[in-house]
């Protein structure tokens, strides 16, 4: 295994020792078993097989994430108080908050999108700092606090519903677009925001679940590790092993399996709907704009054409790539890992679990132009100048939705049985697997 040490020895309180002791795991990607050593402050192990880091303590795994968090938590209170833009368009000006764009969707009859909007930008990430301030309290006075184990899952759960990066970037490319027709100055709010989600990012990846599961575990009167490999099932989100007659693991509360049950049927049926719903979300309208003299409806595609031809060709290619690139190319990829996980990989393991990382990443900035949508609607709802979503708006969003889901029941590790797999049927040599040993770098 990769075994990376970037720690310095420092003197702490045996209360905050934040060694993680030697134990087995097995790789929540390929299912390779290794045997991890003795962890301590600023080490990190990567699995042997296809790289994935398995488990890493911080420098300062105690204070770093609620300085992270505490931070986070201002710097939201600021956002949401502050004016995030201000648009000027025919003597009539627009101040707009992130609370008043919610509260204008909601008005206007656009209630889903104003739901969308408060649970990626606002309700998720508020409520994983609460949580991470909540069990990293807990973890600092070794205090077993009402409710941690629930949450601690919660926790680690609501790292990948935090959207507030691809809102920001959102607001760039609306900024653009709105600049061409009206007056526009960007507030306070607007500049945080890019510290905001800066500090979410890095509170996020403090975070290591594998240790924090363990420390927590402790402090609730019980070993997370006290189970044999042997006669146990490998939970695929704590990394801890648990007796095969539990159906939900007694420590993270996922549901426990070797291999998620119908992990392909799932996947697949997710992505059906989404290949269903991506046609009218490309053939409808997406945005309906008005004036007193004319009212346009731009599909999606249309409206790339119209921002290439008006000059505003950077944006064209961020929407373009946001909004038919990424989503295409995500259900195609996701078809690819289906078929090979159900028939044979055209390429090795590590090359596929490439694949599968990149689907699972892009997901979340597809929904950069339904934010834009938001954010021009917001600034145009006047007399002089109105815009709204279209139907395709809402077909979009659920296309970005089932998308994420398909990724999400994927079960990766089934790529692998398939491949060794047919190494076995055709005796051809397997990959390069490095033994179970570590070394220093």
């Amino acid at each position: 295994m990769k075994f990376i040490n970037h720690y310095r020895w420092r003197a702490y309180p045996p209360s905050l020792n934040a060694d993680l002791p030697a134990h087995t795991v097995d790789c929540p990607e390929c299912g390779q078993r290794i045997s991890l050593p003795r962890l301590k402050k600023g080490q990190e192990v990567h699995c042997p097989r296809c790289d994935h880091r398995i488990v890493g303590i911080g420098k300062n795994p105690y204070i770093a994430p609620l300085a992270y968090a505490t931070a986070s938590l201002i710097l939201m209170a600021f956002v949401y108080s502050m004016t995030f833009i201000t648009v000027t368009l025919g003597g009539i000006t627009s101040i707009l908050s992130l609370p008043s764009m919610m509260r204008q969707l909601i008005v206007l009859d656009f209630g889903f999108l104003a739901e969308v909007m408060f649970i990626l930008t606002f309700g998720s990430p508020l409520i994983f700092l609460l949580c991470c301030l909540y069990v990293y309290l807990a973890l600092l006075f070794d205090k077993a606090f009402p409710g941690l184990s629930y949450a601690t899952r919660t926790l680690v759960r609501l790292r990948h519903f935090i959207m507030v990066d691809v809102f920001f970037i959102s607001t760039l490319v609306a900024y653009i677009k709105l600049s061409s027709v009206a007056e526009v100055s960007l507030g306070a709010a607007f500049y945080l925001m890019f510290a905001l989600a800066l500090v979410l990012i890095r509170t996020s990846v403090s975070i290591p679940e594998h240790w924090v599961y363990y420390k927590i575990n402790l402090i609730l009167g019980r070993n997370a590790m006290g189970k044999s490999p042997e006669k146990c099932v490998c939970c695929s989100r704590c990394l801890y092993f648990r007796e095969k007659t539990e159906t939900t693991c007694g420590v993270c509360g996922a549901d426990l399996y070797i291999r998620r049950p119908k992990s392909l049927s799932m996947s697949t049926a997710f992505l059906l709907a989404a290949m269903i719903l991506y046609i009218p979300a490309n053939l409808l309208p997406i945005m309906i704009s008005s004036n007193p003299t004319v009212v346009q409806a731009n599909t999606i595609f249309n409206g790339i054409v119209y921002m290439w031809e008006e000059g505003d060709k950077l944006i064209a290619a961020i929407i373009f790539s946001a909004s038919i690139l990424v989503p295409g190319a995500k259900i195609v990829l996701l078809i690819v890992l289906n078929l090979s996980a159900h028939y044979g990989l055209p390429a090795s393991g590590k090359t596929m679990m490439k694949i599968y990382h990149f689907t699972d990443a892009v997901g979340k900035w597809s929904m950069i132009d339904i934010f834009v949508i938001i954010i021009l609607m917001s600034s145009f709802h006047s007399h002089v100048a109105r815009v709204v979503p279209g139907q395709a708006a809402i077909y979009f969003c659920l296309v970005v939705i089932l998308t994420m889901l398909s990724a999400y029941f994927f079960d990766p590790r089934l790529l692998w049985d398939k491949f060794y797999h047919s190494e076995t049927i055709t005796n051809r040599p397997s990959e390069n697997v490095p033994d179970t040993t570590y070394t220093y770098e």
